[in-house]
């Protein structure tokens, strides 16, 4: 299984946000969507927005720790995680799997030649390894039982 099939399940939306808007922008979105993380975009081109970044909760909390302000005077620009990692929708479950542990991420934005196709949890991961497992099991079990 790969991140492609994950995406033909889970579907391919992904919530975003420009750099200029303020991390209460990001705290009223995530809320807004019941989510973990939002894509950051440049929209030069309105149609191919570039990722410059992603903003997670994490990255929330290790301002308001920090003391750097309120979230009202914080720019999504200077509190985003730059060093995105991202997968590509050929990487296996267990790559990203790998990926997602050794990197301590919880959201891995999907990309292909440039382009933002889709975004993923570890909870997508999951679930769909689980799946993965529930068939294998299924299959086996009728293998010896025939």
């Amino acid at each position: 299984m790969t991140l492609r099939d994950i995406l033909h399940v889970k579907g391919n939306a992904v919530y975003t946000i420009g750099a200029s808007a303020t991390l209460e922008d990001v705290v009223q979105r995530l809320v807004e969507h019941n989510c973990g993380s939002l894509v950051v975009v440049e929209s030069a081109d309105a149609s191919r927005p570039r990722v410059v970044g992603i903003i997670t909760e994490r990255d929330i909390l290790r301002a308001c720790a920090a003391g750097q302000g309120p979230l009202a005077q914080l720019s999504v620009a200077e509190t985003m995680t730059k060093d995105l990692i991202a997968g590509n929708l050929d990487d296996s479950i267990e790559q990203v799997m790998d990926v997602m542990t050794e990197r301590r991420v919880r959201h891995l934005p999907v990309m292909a030649e440039g382009q933002l196709l889709g975004l993923v949890s570890i909870g997508d991961v999951v679930k769909a390894r689980q799946r993965q497992t529930e068939f294998e099991n299924h299959y086996l079990k009728s293998y010896i039982q025939s």
